[in-house]
């Protein structure tokens, strides 16, 4: 078949042709927004859930939403590499420039523009003043104190009323929220407290990998009544075939029921997976119907290019250390599995082992479901690892 014609989008990030299965998500999402530009509190937005689920599609997605409705956009990923200021600042800036360019002269969004400057200088950023703009003179008092949970409050709520001031309203968009530490995840949930104190216009949507709901938790005790967690997980058999099927009949394509089902079957429904074996069967198929036996070539393919990139990319960054302990995990089989059992698969205490399991958590790789378990971020990673590792065997 014609692969320029193919609507599958294997990527990171990269919007599927269907969002299958995500539309109660993206309703919810819609009411919080009109809900808040209306001026009404409402609930803010934490999406958790694994690597390849598609947090990322629907962020972009949320920030769509928010642009038809008039919201002004500060969207940013957090890194291990950059701290939360600096990720932050040019995206506040653009904003309040975009609201100082308006028509008339607004003395909330000058003051908004000041405050800012104050708070570029508190965490000593390196921002050349040509760039920020030589005439914007700080605003003494306000957001320098260094003080990171302090001082962007100040900044996020002199943005919420410099939006006000404009009728308009702004939606803070964080993707990776697990790299952030509990310093400036606390700010982060600190400053959007404050907005929904005042019931200033501002509404804070993130993403991030399971662990944030603890670190959540951990950085302010009231997180969980300031925000929704709404869990992004695999698609039901039913939305999982309906994200092939879809796209696939558009361009006069059918699956068979057969083949539907195995991609269902080894993808287990997760949305990244389910781009990469539509997209193989597509370039393999010579005419539709797509069968089980195109199929099966799609899963030889996927897994080839998945252990080559998806998998190895991760598994690469990781200390040798590291990789035994993944090793164990893996070992041991499908699923969550206990700290003690894994120290055990070593041969060490759980002690000396539990500085790697943090390491390994901190980089995103694995996480806990439950105290005391862990279990990998990146679905199918179990099997990843045991085609590379046959002859692995434990240290008793």
């Amino acid at each position: 078949m014609e692969e320029l014609l193919n609507p599958f989008s294997p990527g990171a990030g990269s919007p599927p042709p269907d969002l299958a299965g995500r539309d109660p998500l993206l309703a919810k999402a819609k009411l919080m927004l009109g809900r808040v530009k209306s001026g009404r509190n409402e609930q803010s937005m934490m999406l958790v859930g694994l690597r390849g689920v598609g947090k990322t599609v629907l962020l972009n997605r949320i920030r769509s939403l928010a642009e038809e409705e008039g919201y002004s956009i500060v969207m940013i990923e957090a890194t291990e590499s950059r701290r939360l200021p600096e990720a932050l600042n040019p995206a506040l800036r653009q904003v309040l420039f975009q609201l100082d360019s308006m028509a008339g002269v607004n003395d909330k969004v000058k003051r908004g523009l000041r405050v800012l400057r104050s708070f570029v200088g508190s965490v000593r950023m390196t921002v050349s003043e040509v760039e920020f703009g030589l005439d914007i003179d700080p605003e003494i008092g306000t957001a320098d104190s260094g003080d990171l949970e302090a001082d962007l409050s100040e900044v996020v709520a002199a943005l919420g009323e410099a939006a006000q001031a404009r009728k308009r309203a702004v939606a803070i968009i964080v993707d990776e929220l697990q790299y952030l530490s509990e310093t400036e995840m606390s700010a982060l949930i600190m400053a959007q407290h404050r907005v929904s104190q005042r019931q200033l216009p501002v509404v804070l949507v993130g993403a991030g990998l399971p662990q944030l709901v603890g670190l959540a938790g951990r950085s302010k005790s009231y997180a969980e009544r300031l925000f929704t967690y709404p869990k992004v997980g695999a698609l039901s058999d039913t939305d999982a075939a309906a994200a092939l099927q879809g796209p696939a009949s558009e361009q006069g394509v059918e699956f068979t029921v057969e083949a539907l089902a195995e991609i269902v079957r080894v993808t287990k429904g997760y949305a990244y997976f389910l781009q990469e074996w539509g997209y193989q069967c597509w370039n393999l198929a010579t005419a539709s119907p797509i069968g089980f036996e195109v199929v099966v070539q799609a899963t030889a393919a996927s897994i080839q290019k998945l252990d080559e990139s998806f998998f190895r990319v991760r598994f690469d960054r990781l200390t040798p250390r590291e990789k035994e302990y993944m090793r164990a995990i893996a070992h041991m089989g499908n699923g969550a599995q206990r700290s003690g059992d894994i120290a055990d698969c070593l041969g060490v205490k759980v002690q000396s082992s539990a500085p790697l399991r943090s390491g390994l958590i901190k980089k995103g790789m694995i996480y806990s479901p439950a105290h005391g378990d862990t279990a990998f971020t990146v679905p199918l990673f179990d099997e990843f690892m045991r085609r590379t590792m046959p002859d692995w065997q434990p240290k008793f």
